[in-house]
């Protein structure tokens, strides 16, 4: 599921891709909570009277609108950030993805894994708000653990209040399949084959909607640590999986089992047709004679890697162990020498002896920080084209000061909140999956 790891820090430089998926067109799956956002994201902005104050506290200097702390030196946002923290003690969680800048990651409580993270955080008692520095469905995931109806009633009706920093911190793969898109796909492919034998597989990187859907559909959500055991559950029941919305992984993780390419199939959400449904650009037949039905999604960050950076890498440093995720093409996976989940990168790194060569093929500020915390190791970037998570990146101090301040103020800004209805069926999906052995 993922490694949880306590702070570290260093601050990495680096060339920043073009900015890709900001604004989440899928807005309407969470109450936007408190009035004030920042960065694109159109929410319903609705009363908020915070319970996070219920003790008295010292208050910030100031809790000002976002564009004062642009200005702010990156040490002052710190001393402030931390102050907030010490403040607030273990009634503040803040939890940073492996993908966030160090700059960040040293001011987070815990790091790992987005599902793993919420999970963890859920779990404390005494957490009363937590600051997710991660995207749009990383922080509606924290939302729907965190807030489960019986949690809240051991609390007393209170809820825990989740924040995102930078409202424009999206996903550019779950910005791939929207709700409706899906559910316009289920009803089409009804139109040739027994949905009541297709299984719908959603990766945990999608929006708290998608897991609602397979919820109600009987399906089930996935991590790449288990996206094997849970198509093997899949199939257990059904003849058919659909599997949204990164392709690769679907693809990678089916060809693992045995299943060739041929019984498997590409359903493109934005094929046209002149008369009748459009299949996803499929005839009939082909999705009668596939058993897992792929979304057309992509990790745009992993899809940068190539079979020839592969090829590259091994010409320029030989004895090099090649090491991806996943998300990665079929063709740069077949290529690599082993290919896991974040977690499972991580633990190769740590468990390999000193002298170890890497060449690995995933987030950059990942592999930048596996690179300094092994100096006995070798550990190179597999692409010669230095490309982050654009939208990771756009949690920096500045938002996260700001985004605390308030929150500490109990004028809470960005506030995710999943509507019951979508969380009640996302649970049971997330369920499902914990079930799988």
């Amino acid at each position: 599921m993922g490694v949880l790891s306590s702070r570290v820090g260093l601050v990495l430089g680096g060339a920043r891709c073009p900015a890709r998926s900001g604004r989440d067109p899928r807005a309407r799956q969470y109450i936007a909570v408190g009035g004030v956002h920042h960065g694109g994201t159109t929410g319903v902005a609705r009363p908020y009277t915070s319970t996070i104050m219920s003790t008295a506290v010292a208050q910030p200097d100031r809790a000002s609108p976002f564009p004062a702390y642009r200005g702010l030196d990156d040490a002052l946002l710190a001393e402030r950030i931390d102050a907030v923290r010490r403040r607030m003690g273990p009634r503040l969680v803040i939890l940073g993805h492996h993908y966030q800048q160090d700059g960040v990651i040293a001011h987070a409580d815990l790091h790992g894994d987005s599902y793993q993270l919420s999970r963890s955080a859920a779990e404390r008692s005494d957490c009363e708000a937590i600051a997710f520095c991660g995207v749009h469905f990383m922080a509606e995931t924290a939302d729907i653990l965190a807030n489960r109806p019986e949690k809240v009633a051991a609390r007393d009706g209170r809820r825990v209040t989740v924040v995102l920093p930078d409202m424009a911190a999206g996903c550019s793969m779950a910005d791939m399949a929207a709700i409706d898109q899906v559910e316009d796909a289920w009803a089409d492919l009804g139109t040739v084959i027994d949905t009541a034998d297709v299984t719908p597989v959603t990766y945990i990187n999608s929006a708290a909607s998608l897991k609602a859907f397979c919820g109600r559909h009987g399906g089930i959500v996935c991590t790449s640590s288990n996206a094997r055991a849970v198509l093997e559950w899949a199939f257990a029941r059904t003849k058919r999986v659909l599997f949204f919305p990164d392709q690769h992984l679907g693809r990678n993780t089916a060809r693992g089992m045995g299943i060739p390419l041929d019984a498997m199939c590409v359903w493109n959400p934005h094929a046209l047709s002149g008369a009748g449904p459009a299949l996803g650009g499929n005839t009939p037949e082909h999705l009668a004679a596939s058993r897992v039905i792929l979304w057309q999604g992509h990790c745009s960050v992993h899809a940068m890697f190539r079979p020839e950076h592969v090829d590259a890498m091994r010409a320029n440093l030989p004895g090099a162990k090649v090491l991806v995720h996943p998300e990665c093409a079929m063709e740069v996976v077949d290529k690599a020498d082993l290919a896991g989940s974040t977690s499972f990168i991580i633990r190769q790194v740590e468990a390999a002896p000193p002298g170890t060569t890497w060449a690995i093929g995933t987030e950059l500020h990942l592999v930048k920080r596996l690179e300094r915390d092994h100096p006995e190791q070798t550990i190179r970037f597999l692409s010669p084209t230095i490309c982050m998570c654009a939208t990771m990146y756009r949690i920096d101090l500045a938002h996260l000061c700001w985004s605390l301040e308030h929150l500490e103020r109990g004028r809470p800004v960005n506030v995710i909140r999943v509507d019951d209805e979508t969380a009640r069926w996302a649970v049971t999906a997330l369920e499902r999956m914990l079930a799988v052995r």
